[in-house]
């Protein structure tokens, strides 16, 4: 029988076709939302199943199926597959589906009603859409990299978040759910093509809004959200961070009155851009007078928009995180519980990560049963 899933996805079903990075993370993401997500996994008797441990965390509450492609029972397979289920995620180079006898054309036919997500860094077509490359590049291309860093330093890229996961997997599921909306009103499939190049120049729209007003600079360390001593992070005594952000003007006059410096005419004008660096560098000279448990104790939970810099570590024993429930570590490692929240059809912990092919003839039985 079918798995029974709980949350707000619950009766749709997802085809992922087995990849790293941004496809399986969307595919992570519907099956913490109760989605009934089935990846297939090659036949690789031989391979090392390091990729498919306990650690494999965006393999979570998903089943999994080992398929030969390289057959053509194998490919019949999946065509089958595809034919019982709203979605199919893939994440191979443009071209390898087609040759696989699994594209988008075959597999419509089969299903009209099937959204076919197609998640690349590139594309589907244009000059580079064949080129190899991972998230930095992809982010750097698009602009999404340009304001990560200070004047005189090279940018630095949050570790495939901004790209993969943002401009990636999460433009791959909003396009996915809205397909299968159109889908069940319409009954008629479509193909997402779901590029990070794109995902991540659209996340930039804010910065694009900021820069056409003239609040964000053409050069680094220069605009509102990257170059004011009020939107910055600051080390502290024991060489931790903190962050502060307080962008309204109420805001920043409450850091000052907590820093002592709602007297000091230097820091009058919030948005004096000239002074910016020199109160960088005397704020920097404060807060490194301190350890970061003490600006806790003064600034934390406050209007001052005021966070320590946690590890991911820290973060999960922060006390807000705790009380929200936030992590978990249901299988001895660490990780997020499934987000967002729901009130009516709320989402299940993290579901067991499944080992190659574990649920071949569960799913078989399951989807293809007539």
């Amino acid at each position: 029988m079918e798995t029974s899933k709980q949350g707000p996805l619950a009766g749709i079903r997802v085809l992922e076709m087995s990849g790293i990075g941004p496809g399986p993370f969307c595919g992570m993401l519907l099956a913490d939302l109760g989605a009934d997500v089935v990846v297939i996994d090659r036949v690789q008797p031989d391979a090392p199943e390091a990729d498919l441990s306990r650690h494999a965390l965006s393999r979570r509450g998903k089943r999994a199926v080992a398929i030969d492609l390289k057959t053509q029972a194998g490919v019949a397979t999946v065509l089958d597959l595809a034919a019982h289920c709203d979605a199919l995620i893939e994440g191979m180079r443009p071209g390898v589906m087609e040759r696989l006898g699994l594209g988008p054309q075959v597999c419509l036919q089969r299903n009209p009603r099937l959204v076919f997500g197609r998640m690349t860094g590139w594309g589907q077509d244009g000059p580079l859409a064949r080129a190899a490359g991972h998230d930095i590049n992809y982010i750097a291309l698009s602009g999404a990299l340009w304001y990560a860093g200070q004047p005189g330093t090279a940018p630095v890229a949050p570790p495939s978040l901004v790209g993969d996961v943002g401009g990636g997997a999460l433009y791959l599921a909003i396009g996915l759910l809205a397909g299968i909306m159109h889908a069940r009103a319409t009954g008629k499939g479509q193909v997402v093509d779901a590029a990070i190049v794109d995902g991540s120049a659209h996340m930039m729209t804010l910065l694009h809004g900021l820069i056409a007003s003239g609040r964000m600079g053409a050069a680094r360390g220069t605009g509102d959200l990257d170059g004011p001593h009020w939107y910055n992070t600051y080390r502290c005594a024991d060489g931790r961070h903190i962050s502060i952000g307080p962008v309204e003007p109420q805001f920043y006059r409450e850091l000052r009155q907590k820093l002592g410096l709602d007297a000091d005419p230097a820091y009058d004008n919030q948005y004096e851009r000239a002074a910016w660096p020199q109160l960088r560098e005397r704020l920097a000279g404060l807060f490194a007078s301190r350890d970061r448990a003490a600006w806790c104790a003064l600034l934390e939970g406050s209007d001052t928009c005021f966070a320590p810099v946690l590890s991911p570590e820290e973060a999960a024993e922060h006390p807000h995180m705790q009380a929200r429930g936030t992590y978990t570590r249901a299988r001895g490692v660490l990780e997020a519980n499934p987000a967002p929240r729901f009130s009516h059809t709320p989402a299940g912990r993290p579901g067991p990560i499944p080992r190659r092919g574990e649920h071949t003839e569960a799913v078989l039985a399951d989807w293809l049963a007539r």
